[in-house]
């Protein structure tokens, strides 16, 4: 079964002039961690909102198209059902915390609860997801009074909790500083590993490099390219879709531009370590065979 079908899919917001999503057709497979790219204007929120049933059901508007997750018709989907099915991760934490908890602690656990998840349990989750994010000091305050990068990773930490088998997150690093942003991208990658299926729109285009199987590029309401994320970071639609290259291949391109190329394409620090490497050593074996 695959994750989403889109075909031909066109969306208009209610009251709006022009369409925010435009003639989009992709297809998502399940057990795969996409990266969502592209400047702002260009789509992203609005697809995950598409992806996550909030369109039509809670974000007016009209949808043309087909539209298939887990391979049922979204209209067929009841919305509380696809609630418990995809987990999602707003780009505005300040939207995402429910503001009727007294402690982080029970605004982690409320989805939980909802689910009829046992005590010892959401005490077990709360507590291992917190560890992990190093926000075990903020358990006990009150999420009304955080910072907006403390409310995003309890927002994130949330949703994660709930163990779903999709999770729609939508920039979820945009008010944390590097290490942090790291933290959560490693969570990010544990839960691909044990099978979750993951669409994740996100600016920190070395990190999207470092973990994303596969990359959906949007620009101006299209879907413009989608495929591997080292093939895309290479492809001419990211420079179209003023989507930045990591540093890593800004530089790749640089030398092959001068004549002095790796022979291959880095996105990573690690795969450009390698091709440095491996053309030092054709180097000094051919100054070995000239001397």
């Amino acid at each position: 079964m695959d994750l989403a079908n889109l075909r031909d899919v066109t969306f208009t917001y209610a009251y709006a002039d022009s369409a925010a999503l435009e003639g989009v057709t992709l297809h998502l497979e399940r057990g795969q961690l996409y990266g969502v790219v592209g400047t702002n204007g260009s789509g992203k929120s609005t697809l995950c909102s598409l992806l996550r049933g909030l369109i039509p059901h809670f974000h007016k508007g009209t949808v043309e198209g087909t539209v298939e997750i887990l391979g049922r018709n979204l209209a067929d989907w009841n919305p509380a059902e696809l609630a418990r099915t995809i987990g999602c991760v707003f780009d505005n934490p300040f939207t995402q915390i429910s503001g009727i908890k007294d402690t982080v602690f029970e605004e982690i656990a409320f989805g939980l609860e909802n689910l009829g998840v046992s005590r010892s349990d959401i005490v077990d989750r709360v507590t291992s997801i917190s560890d992990r994010l190093g926000i075990t000091a903020l358990l006990p305050k009150n999420p009304n009074g955080l910072s907006g990068g403390q409310r995003q990773k309890v927002a994130f930490a949330s949703i994660i909790a709930m163990d779903a088998e999709v999770l729609v997150i939508d920039e979820p690093t945009s008010q944390l500083d590097p290490q942090s942003s790291q933290a959560v991208f490693e969570i990010i990658a544990d839960l691909k590993d044990r099978g979750k299926s993951i669409v994740l729109v996100e600016h920190k285009i070395d990190l999207m490099a470092r973990y994303a199987d596969r990359l959906v590029v949007m620009h101006a309401g299209k879907v413009v390219a989608e495929g591997p994320t080292r093939e895309i970071l290479a492809a001419p639609a990211v420079d179209a879709a003023d989507v930045p290259r990591p540093e890593v291949t800004d530089l790749a391109f640089a030398l092959e531009s001068v004549g002095k190329g790796l022979g291959t394409i880095p996105v990573t620090r690690p795969q450009a370590e390698a091709a440095i490497a491996a053309r030092m050593r054709g180097a000094q074996v051919h100054a070995h065979h000239v001397a």
